[in-house]
């Protein structure tokens, strides 16, 4: 199994003073997905949680809704071409009766952003293939202060973070602020597929009564993940696409951005931001 992080040395230089040392580097390997024996995907990712990342990715993908739909995973052997394991590749078998995607160069079935798909065609595709509504009953309502709080704590929990500054983190709140599990990766979609594939291994989706924060920006790949596992609000400490917005203005799903401190955007779905009325203004 690859490692999460890897050693390298680095010429440093601080105020005209040069010296060589060894510096942490976040580990990137390529993992491909097979479904069924066949090849799927190919991401770039840091190892750690790849059956997690591979259910994940074929929750967004519209291919697994329950752990019934999964019989197993597992690295593929001989995957190196002198018989060796590489740790990856893996190999998700599905219960006879999940629907598979066509795998073709022209499948019709929505992926993430590799596929090529953008602009309606892409809100079509996640519309028609999510499984869960976005339907929080009674509605998820989340004050702003709240929402401030989670930055910190989605940063306190970022372990590999604080040795190496090059990973993305995601992480699932409770309606209370309850930190209910945190990924890493050196890609933001990885570690939403993380969280949503082990949700999916224990019997947990659909999420709608959680909260996914992510580090850095909301595409629109994110906005789809959180609406492919039925979560009812994403926020990012940074900015949203434009097409994020269409997405979840269509689908439901509340989207906050640039969520700094005690300031943040509200970009879809605001009524589950609980405003005092007083503050609110037109």
């Amino acid at each position: 199994m690859g490692r999460v992080t890897e050693r390298r040395k680095v010429l440093r230089i601080r105020d005209g003073a040069v010296t060589s040392r060894p510096d942490t580097l976040v580990a990137e390997e390529p993992l491909e997905i097979r479904l069924n024996g066949k090849p799927l995907a190919i991401t770039m990712r840091t190892p750690g949680d790849d059956f997690a990342l591979a259910a994940g990715f074929l929750v967004s993908e519209g291919v697994l809704g329950s752990a019934s739909d999964l019989l197993n995973i597992v690295y593929c052997a001989g995957a190196a071409a002198d018989g060796s394991n590489t740790f990856n590749v893996v190999d998700v078998k599905t219960a006879p009766d999940v629907v598979l995607p066509d795998i073709t160069l022209e499948r019709n079935v929505y992926t993430t952003s590799s596929c090529g798909l953008c602009g309606k065609a892409s809100l079509d595709a996640v519309r028609t293939t999510a499984r869960w509504p976005i339907a929080d009953t009674p509605p998820l309502r989340v004050a702003p202060e709240l929402l401030a709080t989670l930055p910190d704590r989605l940063r306190a929990a970022q372990r590999v973070f604080d040795r190496t500054g090059g990973l993305h983190a995601a992480a699932l709140f409770t309606e209370s602020g309850e930190l209910l599990d945190v990924r890493e990766d050196v890609g933001r979609h990885n570690a939403v597929d993380k969280l949503v594939g082990r949700a999916l291994q224990d019997g947990g989706l659909p999420l709608s009564r959680t909260i996914l924060l992510v580090s850095g920006r909301a595409s629109f790949e994110l906005a789809q993940k959180a609406v492919m596992a039925g979560i009812p609000m994403l926020a990012a400490v940074s900015a949203p696409s434009s097409l994020a917005v269409d997405l979840a203005a269509e689908t439901g799903l509340t989207l906050v951005g640039f969520l700094r401190g005690a300031s943040m955007n509200v970009y879809a779905g605001e009524e589950r931001v609980a405003l005092h009325a007083s503050t609110r203004q037109d």
